[in-house]
């Protein structure tokens, strides 16, 4: 199945033969040199290509702030010899490595094993969650309680469904940012308090939503 693979690499040759070989298998590509470029792509792809040697930010530092935001796949290009890049990659979060000069059949291997290691780990979505008497239909996109739709903005039911779709477990604000902003990292983050306040004031349910203090939030899955 063809895939979509962003390939973060400041060195042109090297970022076209990866993205050369990458094609051989059928997959699509995309090339940025930047690490703060990579933060604002990487929700259109489903495997990453990072190498951490980067003219903007350190390697590791992109890899560890795309590991806040993203499940997705992950391979960290390394040099020859830098065993230390490769253990520290792998304790961020990093799915695998490959070692530059980077051998097409070991690349094509290294990038089915981790999509098919990502594949299971990924279950099927849901088209409605129901949590107590609060219904959301994702295709829909209208959420009731007891049969009566609440009137929330576009934005208000995407987070209401973010939330809901990790129900029991903690949603940070840096990826509630890049799932309804596109920017983990903004400098400011006042439209999200805003925005919660008025789907709170929406849903009339108290504890509800619940504040991590210093993470981000978390719905209960067991709530009534």
């Amino acid at each position: 199945m063809a895939m979509e693979v962003l390939i973060v690499e400041d060195d042109d040759a090297m970022a076209g033969a990866l993205a050369a070989g990458v094609a051989t298998a059928g997959h699509r590509t995309r090339r940025v040199a930047r690490g703060a470029d990579a933060l604002l792509a990487h929700r259109d792809f489903e495997v990453i290509l990072l190498d951490l040697g980067l003219p903007d930010m350190d390697g590791l530092d992109v890899l560890r702030k795309l590991r806040q935001i993203t499940d997705c796949p992950i391979l960290i290009l390394t040099a020859r010899d830098d065993e230390r890049s490769v253990v520290l990659g792998l304790r961020s979060g990093a799915d695998d490595y490959l070692v530059k000069p980077v051998k097409l059949v070991e690349l094509l291997a290294r990038i089915e094993a981790v999509t098919r290691r990502a594949g299971r780990r990924t279950g099927t979505v849901p088209d409605t969650i129901v949590l107590g008497d609060l219904d959301i239909d994702l295709g829909r996109r209208i959420a009731s309680r007891d049969g009566n739709v609440l009137p929330l903005t576009a934005t208000e039911f995407e987070l209401l469904a973010l939330l809901a779709r990790h129900a029991g477990s903690v949603v940070t604000r840096e990826q509630i940012l890049d799932a309804l902003w596109g920017d983990a990292f903004l400098a400011s983050s006042r439209s999200l308090d805003v925005h919660l306040t008025g789907l709170r004031a929406k849903l009339q349910m108290p504890g509800f939503i619940i504040n991590v203090r210093g993470v981000g939030y978390r719905v209960e899955a067991d709530q009534a």
